[in-house]
């Protein structure tokens, strides 16, 4: 997608990666190339203030056709989807929105000539897959709704792209840790809500075991994946639809540590969720990214030390400047 004059459409984009990727993409791009879309309202006004913003039910292809004609948009970036711990509390709710909303934006994009961007996820991996250094192909077989979708929106995407030509391209996404967006319902908030928590009250309340490593990411290095891949050389991805990504990995334990370099008398306590737990011992501990390094040179900019520092930054000045 090395052409600026390209125009985007966003779904999803009240969601917390579509909050920040909005806005990056229209740094980029240009305010009036990037549409953003979600199923509600925006009542903050913080992305229609910006550009483009309309109501969108993905689960209505007329509605996206409707869109992507209206504005002449060329590349999709769906975002749109129901997150792990949210999902397995309504699991037919969650394929049907998160596999229909994908088929109706796959088709739609076939019929407009339209390139695909599709986050997947960590959650496509399950117990039965190598948890350190999870290989790029490798077994996938996920126990949670949210990475059974996951793992047949991969598929669709390269049936897509295999049979129809479709420009389809995507990441595995590791938790994301944001400092705009509170969290929305996923396995690795607790990496978000340990902040708010340790500068408000200085004590957090764990819902996962001390112990329990996941690969995370602080956002802008996410946002930095999505658009990198969608400008790369298609002729270099071998892995097109699902490429693994990383940065860093911890323990709540390590992150609270992390935390306590800064705010000494942070403490952490556990009272962990079955559910959410159950999730997250099936994730890797850490993924292999060496393939997305070697064919579209990704690179992350933070770890763990830095994204700590960074995020108890601008918190801080969020909390202090709500408090005047």
């Amino acid at each position: 997608m090395s052409d600026k004059g390209r125009t985007i459409l966003i779904t999803g984009a009240l969601g917390q990666i579509g909050s920040e990727l909005t806005i990056a993409l229209r740094d980029r791009y240009g305010n009036e190339n990037v549409i953003a879309t979600d199923l509600r309202e925006d009542e903050e006004g913080r992305l229609s203030s910006s550009g483009t913003f309309s109501k969108l039910d993905v689960l209505s292809t007329e509605e996206i056709d409707t869109i992507v004609k209206k504005f002449r948009v060329n590349a999709i970036y769906h975002l749109a989807a129901m997150l792990s711990a949210v999902a397995e509390k309504a699991p037919e709710k969650a394929w049907h929105v998160n596999m229909n909303g994908l088929f109706n934006v796959l088709e739609v994009a076939r019929e407009n000539d339209c390139s695909v961007f599709f986050p997947s996820s960590i959650g496509v991996f399950g117990p039965s897959t190598p948890m350190d250094g999870t290989p790029q192909v490798t077994i996938q077989r996920p126990e949670s709704m949210y990475g059974i979708t996951k793992l047949a929106g991969e598929l669709l995407c390269n049936y897509y792209h295999d049979k129809y030509g479709v420009d389809t391209r995507g990441v595995r996404f590791p938790g994301i840790i944001s400092n705009v967006a509170r969290p929305g319902g996923g396995t690795t908030d607790y990496a978000v809500e340990i902040f708010y928590d340790a500068l408000e009250k200085g004590r957090y309340t764990c819902f996962l075991r001390s112990d329990t490593y996941l690969d995370m990411m602080y956002m802008p290095d996410a946002m930095k994946a999505a658009i990198e891949i969608m400008e790369a050389d298609g002729e270099h991805l071998r892995f097109r639809n699902a490429y693994n990504i990383a940065s860093m990995s911890f323990t709540p334990e390590e992150l609270a540590a992390e935390i306590r370099k800064h705010i000494p008398g942070f403490a952490i306590d556990y009272e962990v969720d079955p559910v959410r737990q159950k999730i997250a011992d099936s994730w890797p501990n850490y993924m292999d990214d060496s393939a997305a390094r070697e064919d579209w040179g990704w690179k992350p900019d933070y770890d763990i030390a830095a994204m700590t520092e960074d995020m108890l930054s601008v918190l801080r000045k969020r909390i202090d400047g709500d408090a005047d």
